[in-house]
């Protein structure tokens, strides 16, 4: 029993879809302010630089900050 494979028929180079930096740039932008803002909540949100009142906010990243090596206590 012969089994045969496909073989392609012509040797065209794959070219990959160029993507505009227009496209990627704002995206870029929104994640890149989204990850400062995060890590502004997990580094730095207590005591005198408090932008939220209360402990709940550094209740709920407690965790994350000592992950990340940021002392709390």
């Amino acid at each position: 029993m012969a089994q045969h494979v496909a073989q392609p028929t012509a040797n065209t180079p794959v070219i990959p879809a160029k993507l505009p930096i227009s496209a990627i740039a704002p995206w870029a932008v929104f994640f890149g302010i989204l990850m400062l803002v995060l890590l502004y909540f997990v580094g730095a949100e207590q005591g005198a630089t408090s932008v939220v009142s209360g402990e709940n906010v550094h209740e709920w990243v407690h965790d994350a900050r000592h992950l990340l090596g940021f002392p709390c206590h």
